[in-house]
């Protein structure tokens, strides 16, 4: 620990989760069923993080909450969505539950391109009980438009002066080319950190995919809906079937980030580099509903794997993610000191009320959410029947992630169970976020690069702990206490 003086908001925690891409703080959400859908990788991307959805589910549901994503903060949207003067009321409202969002142009013939006669909003449907009336009963007319060609900047002016919900871009013949929402505009204000592209204004989309044939399919649908950055999905990264995979997905979207993995050596790790990934996602048997270790009595403790790999690709100019075995925000920093860019986390945030499913009551009396491995038999039998999708092209998630999508038998390599309800995430993540400034600030660094950097220089070391010192850096002495970690 060296000097501290600067205060813990001057802690910058922008970090690289790929070779192209750079996150405002290092957070990542699993690509677990009781992790990440559309609502957790929303929030996780407004927080600055990112959220990575699963692919337990068909092809189409997957790729519907990539565009989720996709549409929830956008500039100039391209591709809005357009009704036709005939479209009732009801079906507006409908399209409302679906989409998230009430405010929709009504162009003559209801298509992009046409020429644009008013817009509908909540407010304009909200109190209408007729639902059966179309929209030209109760949309608005009397719009201000911008023409195409004019800057964001310019747009986004013209937007706050109008007061205006929406702002219709069209060209020369008042034919509708791009729309601007004042709700977007709103979320620049409250989310600062929101983790975007550069050329975009969309939040950056990630999902996973398996390494199998069939998985090409679902890459390209979900590059369709917009996918920036894929993780391949696998227990042991090191195969045939990645290395294939990773190809495969460099030829054809040469745009597109992935991540391979998982790993553990440095060996391993070479041979997804030579492939071509963009970053690596680091842990075998380290997760709190994996049992791989315990059972197959493969895998490797989580800090010497970060800290062996991450020294490795660095050379290589690759990011690494620690994933697994995070508990706390000490864990975080221990993770990035010891060379990762960003940390990967499920059971820490399987408890928000973003992620998938609802908070129930335990036999204890506590507000606790479901929470699997995805190796659980639970887990890898709902993949092996489809459960939870709505056809029969849901992906066998988990058991191609652990290959034993053929086996006639199971073998569990994690566990289901249940973790305590933390709230919203909009609340947690500020909190890790607030944590691992000021842990940074009493290690004496301003950045998560510096803090790694010093690590390698020496200024920062790890030191090994007896059983008698960490008793003494635990709570002790006390007859009772409560520990409240944030509020």
């Amino acid at each position: 620990m060296s000097h501290t003086g600067f205060p813990a908001s001057a802690v910058t925690l922008e970090t690289p989760i790929t070779k192209r891409i750079t996150l405002k703080t290092p957070f990542i959400s699993s690509p677990m069923d009781t992790v990440t859908e559309h609502s957790m990788a929303i929030h996780m991307a407004l927080l600055g993080g990112l959220g990575v959805i699963h692919h337990n589910c068909s092809v189409e549901e997957q790729s519907e909450m990539v565009r989720k994503v996709k549409r929830f903060e956008n500039g100039f949207i391209l591709d809005p969505i357009v009704i036709s003067p005939n479209t009732t009321v009801g079906e507006v409202r409908a399209l409302k539950e679906k989409w998230g969002f009430g405010g929709f142009p009504v162009t003559e013939d209801g298509k992009l391109r046409s020429k644009v006669i008013g817009i509908v909003t909540n407010r304009d449907i909200q109190f209408h009980s007729a639902l059966s009336d179309q929209v030209t009963e109760v949309m608005s007319t009397d719009l201000i438009t911008a023409k195409t060609g004019i800057t964001l900047q310019d747009a986004n002016s013209i937007l706050r002066k109008s007061k205006k919900g929406k702002l219709p871009i069209v060209d020369e013949n008042g034919n509708l080319i791009s729309l601007l929402s004042r709700s977007d505009l709103m979320k620049n204000l409250s989310y600062p950190l929101a983790s975007k592209l550069p050329s975009s204004k969309q939040l950056i989309a990630a999902a996973a995919i398996g390494t199998r044939p069939e998985d090409k399919t679902r890459l390209q649908k979900l590059v369709e809906a917009g996918l920036d950055i894929v993780i391949l999905d696998s227990s042991q990264g090191n195969s045939m079937y990645q290395i294939d995979m990773i190809k495969y997905t460099k030829e054809t979207y040469p745009n597109l980030d992935v991540i391979g993995g998982n790993v553990v050596t440095k060996e391993q790790a070479a041979s997804l580099i030579a492939a071509g990934v963009d970053g690596l996602r680091i842990g075998m048997g380290s997760g709190s509903a994996c049992i791989t270790q315990e059972v197959m009595a493969v895998g490797r403790p989580q800090a010497a794997s970060v800290f062996g790999v991450s020294q490795f690709a660095a050379r290589f100019g690759v990011p690494c993610i620690a994933d697994g075995g995070i508990q706390n925000v000490g864990h975080i920093v221990k993770g990035l000191a010891l060379g990762a860019s960003t940390v990967m986390m499920g059971g820490l945030l399987a408890g928000t009320s973003e992620s998938p499913g609802e908070s129930y009551v335990s036999r204890e009396g506590q507000l606790v959410k479901a929470y699997r491995g995805m190796g659980s038999i639970d887990a890898m039998e709902d993949k092996k029947a489809g459960a939870g999708s709505k056809d029969s092209k849901a992906s066998n998630a988990g058991t191609a992630r652990y290959f034993s999508e053929g086996d006639r038998l199971l073998v569990a390599q994690g566990v289901s169970g249940s973790v305590l309800d933390r709230g919203s995430v909009t609340k947690f993540v500020p909190y890790l976020m607030a944590g691992l400034q000021h842990s940074l600030q009493d290690i004496g660094v301003q950045s998560v690069s510096e803090l790694r950097e010093k690590v390698i220089q020496g200024d920062v070391r790890f030191e090994l702990r007896t059983v008698s010192a960490q008793a003494e850096g635990n709570v002790h002495g006390l007859h009772s206490f409560d520990k409240k970690l944030y509020s």
